[in-house]
């Protein structure tokens, strides 16, 4: 092992510095993300976050939740850090989530909690942005008052560029 390489990882052996940073906002991903604080009351809502994850079965689930808080734990050295994004999570069971088997949109209901509320903290570098809105109702239906449509967003920059059947598809352009 070099000597720069061994000198690192035993900064990192000391654990985190006692010290961390909080932040009102993050860049990461290409997308922006802002505390619930920071973002209330403003015309943009960038605190929608979803990671991937994995449950005891086989099957890939996504997580939903609200940024509360961006930390920052510094390990003995400038280069040595992590950001940390603290969320509420909300529950991805049954009773907290449903898909629509038709279109595929998903809803969350925003009343119920994720039930490991010891699990908040998340690597900023797993989260994808997401929007959350109130799940549009024809009638006074009750029921959906406390649900929110889930919204995937692409990251800042990136275009799709979606191509007929009959166009030539051996260049595909992003715009960055």
């Amino acid at each position: 092992m070099g000597g720069s390489a061994a000198i690192s990882l035993s900064l990192l052996c000391l654990g985190p510095e006692r010290k961390v940073k909080c932040y009102n906002g993050y860049f990461v991903n290409r997308y922006v993300f802002h505390t619930e604080e920071y973002g209330h009351g403003r015309k943009t809502y960038n605190n929608g976050v979803c990671i991937k994850g994995s449950t005891s079965s086989e099957f890939e689930v996504d997580y939903y939740g609200r940024l509360e808080e961006v930390i920052e734990l510094q390990y003995h050295s400038e280069q040595n850090r992590v950001f940390l994004f603290k969320c509420y999570w909300y529950d991805t069971t049954d009773r907290g989530i449903r898909v629509d088997p038709h279109y595929g949109l998903v809803e969350i209901n925003s009343k119920a909690r994720h039930r490991n509320v010891n699990d908040v903290f998340v690597f900023a570098k797993q989260c994808q942005q997401v929007y959350y809105i109130y799940t549009p109702s024809f009638r006074k239906d009750q029921s959906r008052v406390d649900w929110l449509s889930v919204l995937k967003t692409k990251p800042k920059g990136r275009v799709e560029v979606v191509q007929h059947e009959n166009e030539d598809t051996s260049v595909i352009d992003e715009v960055f």
